[in-house]
């Protein structure tokens, strides 16, 4: 156990061990979060948590009121500091965050993440009994309208999102990555921070960092946190469209990280693609989207029970709209995107913290 976290012996009044909770840092890359982001400082900084907390807004060019909000906020508290974000990057405001902040544990939390009340507790006893680097938990996509409610059963059911557990759940254990995430800052140090070239999949590219250096990703289902997916087919398919590209740059920039699931999207789009084109010459070629079709409705079924039948209704075209765009983006990811790969075990500079 570090000098951060340890417990005092049993006090000779009580018989009981005095806890003694380490004080946390809590990041939020923030941009155009308006509506929400007083709402999550809130929920941070209400915490049923013993220790200290700070949090570090980074701040990009919002095009809404958010730098009055995070504005009033540090000037409503003293535990809230305002950073600036010039590029509006996520990777580059968690780095000037993490310069800007001064605990030895770390929490990255969004600007419209909606933490359970025990988040930081069970994050911390977490880390205390694994020794993880970093813990992480569940991403609970919760929908309200008729759309959101069928994006919600597909990003947490297997035929959506395959096997991810930060997704569908399961037991605790070493992960890949996880969802957010609760770091020690010297694994953090060890890797240099977040890789600002990746404009996406930078959590995953750092867990991966973080695996190769030695250190331990542990996924806590207790560390539930509710997340409000896209509201439309456009918006939807612009975040998958991008996930796949982004992932094969990661693919490029570290070898041995691709699997089938990964690779699953990118095949059913060639392939329907290929039936497509030969159609006009060999007609069973519609074969292949068709079966694709079928199994799309089938699993709909399958997985949409309980829905609303507007939810229900739309689940086929959301899980269509999830694979072939994560699909087509990982076929057409430029490798103009891509970066040299690293070597393993190599660690690259530590951001720069901001003046």
């Amino acid at each position: 156990m570090s000098a951060a976290m340890k417990e005092f012996p049993d006090s000779p009044l009580t018989g009981q061990s005095t806890r003694v909770w380490p004080p946390i840092s809590v990041i939020m890359p923030v941009l155009n979060e308006e509506r929400h982001l007083r709402e999550a400082v809130r929920q941070v900084l209400a915490q049923r948590y013993d220790g200290p907390i700070e949090v570090v807004l980074a701040i990009g060019p919002s095009q809404d009121r958010t730098q009055e909000v995070a504005d009033a906020l540090a000037a409503e508290d003293p535990r809230v500091t305002v950073v600036p974000n010039p590029t509006g990057r996520t990777p580059n405001a968690l780095n000037a965050a993490i310069g800007a902040s001064r605990n030895g544990i770390i929490a990255r939390v969004d600007g419209h993440a909606m933490l359970p009340e025990d988040y930081l507790r069970v994050a911390v006893e977490t880390l205390e009994s694994t020794g993880a680097d970093n813990v992480g938990g569940i991403m609970a996509a919760e929908g309200v309208t008729p759309f959101e409610q069928a994006v919600a059963r597909a990003m947490t059911s297997k035929i959506g999102v395959g096997n991810a557990r930060f997704h569908t759940g399961g037991q605790a254990g070493p992960a890949d990555t996880v969802y957010l995430g609760v770091f020690r800052r010297e694994a953090l140090e060890r890797v240099g921070g977040y890789d600002e070239h990746f404009q996406r999949a930078q959590d995953w590219e750092m867990n991966h960092r973080i695996r190769e250096t030695g250190g331990l990703v542990w996924f806590q289902p207790r560390m539930r946190v509710s997340y409000r997916p896209r509201p439309n087919v456009r918006a939807l398919a612009k975040q998958y469209f991008h996930y796949g590209r982004w992932r094969r740059v990661v693919a490029r920039t570290h070898e041995g990280t691709i699997n089938l699931r990964y690779l699953a999207p990118p095949l059913a789009v060639a392939a329907m693609l290929l039936g497509v084109l030969i159609s006009p010459f060999y007609w069973p070629g519609l074969l292949i989207p068709g079966a694709y079709l079928a199994a799309i409705l089938a699993g709909s079924l399958a997985t949409g029970r309980g829905l609303p039948t507007a939810a229900l209704a739309r689940l086929p075209l959301v899980y269509a709209t999830m694979h072939l765009s994560w699909g087509w983006g990982f076929l057409t990811s430029p490798p103009g995107l891509s970066k040299a790969p690293r070597p393993a075990h190599t660690t690259p500079s530590t951001p720069t913290p901001p003046a």
